[in-house]
């Protein structure tokens, strides 16, 4: 689903309008990031938590020079959902309602 689709969605169900919709969805979003790259995490009750976790320093390889690097620690976006809505998806997503999306190409 994309965020137009949201917006459709909420615009459906809601009866406001989509300018409007589309303001609070994309000022949603704006907050989520700007406060994530300030290094505070979200909570949303029931909902779940959009929270910064932390990689350790690692090495890794290049394959194609065939030499190790080394990756730094460094903290990367992540969402963990609340409980509640864990339990909902795991009781109703199935295989058969999940939507497949098309592999990208590498160019």
């Amino acid at each position: 689903m994309t965020k137009a689709e949201v917006v459709a969605e909420i615009v459906e169900k809601t009866g406001v309008e989509r300018i409007v919709v589309q303001a609070v969805v994309e000022q949603f979003c704006n907050v989520v990031k700007t406060n994530m790259t300030k290094g505070e995490n979200i909570y949303i009750r029931g909902f779940g938590s959009f929270i910064n976790k932390k990689r350790a320093k690692k090495t890794a390889r290049n394959i194609s020079k065939n030499t190790a690097i080394i990756i730094d620690a460094h903290y990367v976006p992540a969402f963990k959902p609340a409980k509640t809505f864990a339990a909902e998806v795991k009781k109703n997503v199935t295989d058969k309602n999940v939507k497949q999306t098309k592999k990208r190409k590498k160019k």
